[in-house]
């Protein structure tokens, strides 16, 4: 009995996939445990594997949006040896070598003892079925039978209108949709605000310069500047425990866990991978994790559970050379910092004027729940960290 190939169900705010990719094609043999299919959703990525030998065919094409449920597939288990058969049916093309010309000729050389017998050894009678060459178009019409529930099926969606060269029209992913639509929410339920101050950032890339040679051999990873900043707000999410809380209804809810995102950019978009008890992880902890989010962000197997039940969010827009921004909150959280990329400026220190490597940080807060006293609390906590990141090491 043939098997569906179904779209699975995700994660419950999630109500359709896209078929984007098939890693076999229609009519191919796949063994159990091959990857059929890769899906995509509006938060992660899923590839589906083979349930059993068989044969695929396909039933909807790429990049055709389909409901969770969907049967998009099928895998006949009964046509799993379909690998072995056609080289029996091989012999047929045998028709071929009678066909050829040379075989008319062989008689010239009628009295050799051979010539009979290798007709003999393929099955002489095929040959006589050779003149009834009009049989030959049967033979492809049999193998058309088996085809023939395949050909309307792997047909591919009409290729796309031919449009003006200035500009092209494309689908927008269901990824880069959910992302647009959590923006304007954000926008039109929280009432967002953003304080800005600025670090001086010498202490902590001291530590980095002294510390990194040591930290690599020990942890096998480089040490970065995301972890201090992620321990930084940790402190501060301790000192101020508003921003780590929500509003659901008419009720607040106080979070007593430090659950922090990091947002993460890849090809296919933005992702905010959540670093669990981030009090209770070391500089070194907090690299790993982002790593491997990192590293799983690009293949594209970030898991619906490991983009949920962040409090607080981290964007680093300095890596693409961000001077300033303000960025919107990752909804129900009611704060995210902003980190931009780091610049030799003039600054005053003791009364005189010198160039230190400072950083401008941004906080977007829910105005609604916290307010311009605690959120301008909350960045000077986290500038003191970095400033002297040695107590982000004591902590």
């Amino acid at each position: 009995m043939p098997i569906d190939v179904i779209v699975p169900a995700v994660g419950e705010s999630i109500s359709s996939a896209n078929v984007a990719r098939w890693h076999k094609q229609s009519g191919d043999p796949v063994r159990k445990g091959e990857v059929l299919v890769t899906l995509e959703t509006d938060k992660v990525s899923n590839e589906l594997e083979a349930a059993a030998d068989g044969t695929l065919t396909i039933l909807v094409p790429e990049g055709q949006e389909v409901p969770i449920g969907t049967v998009i597939g099928r895998l006949d288990p009964s046509a799993a040896v379909s690998p072995a058969s056609p080289a029996s049916p091989a012999s047929p093309t045998s028709p071929t070598s009678p066909t050829s010309p040379t075989s008319p000729t062989s008689p010239t050389s009628p009295t050799s003892p051979t010539s009979p017998t290798s007709p003999t050894s393929p099955t002489s009678p095929a040959s006589p079925a050779s003149p009834a060459s009009p049989a030959s178009p049967a033979s492809p019409a049999s193998p058309a039978s088996p085809t023939s529930p395949i050909t309307p099926i792997a047909s591919p969606a009409p290729p796309p209108a031919p449009s003006d060269t200035r500009s092209t029209r494309r689908k927008m992913s269901l990824l880069r949709r959910k992302i647009a639509t959590q923006l304007v929410t954000a926008q039109q339920t929280a009432a967002i605000l953003t304080t800005f101050n600025e670090v001086d950032m010498s202490a902590v890339m001291d530590l980095r310069q002294q510390a990194q040679e040591n930290f690599v051999r020990r942890h096998g990873i480089k040490l970065g500047f995301m972890s201090f900043f992620v321990k930084a707000v940790v402190l501060a999410l301790k000192d101020v425990p508003s921003l780590n809380a929500r509003i659901d209804g008419s009720d607040i809810v106080e979070n007593h866990y430090y659950d922090i995102g990091v947002a993460i950019s890849a090809d296919k978009g933005l992702f905010v991978p959540v670093l669990r008890d981030c009090d209770r992880k070391s500089l070194a902890d907090i690299e790993q994790d982002i790593a491997a989010y990192a590293e799983k962000a690009r293949a594209g197997k970030i898991t619906l559970e490991e983009l949920q039940g962040g409090v607080f969010t981290l964007s680093n827009g300095g890596v693409y050379g961000s001077l300033l921004s303000t960025p919107i909150l990752n909804p129900p959280q009611s704060g995210i910092l902003g980190m931009h990329t780091i610049q030799p400026r003039p600054v005053a220190r003791n009364g005189q004027v010198v160039i230190r490597p400072m950083m401008y940080l941004a906080l977007s807060y829910d105005h609604r729940l916290v307010d311009g006293r605690e959120a301008v609390t909350f960045l000077n906590h986290v500038k003191a960290s970095l400033e002297e990141p040695t107590r982000l090491l004591l902590d």
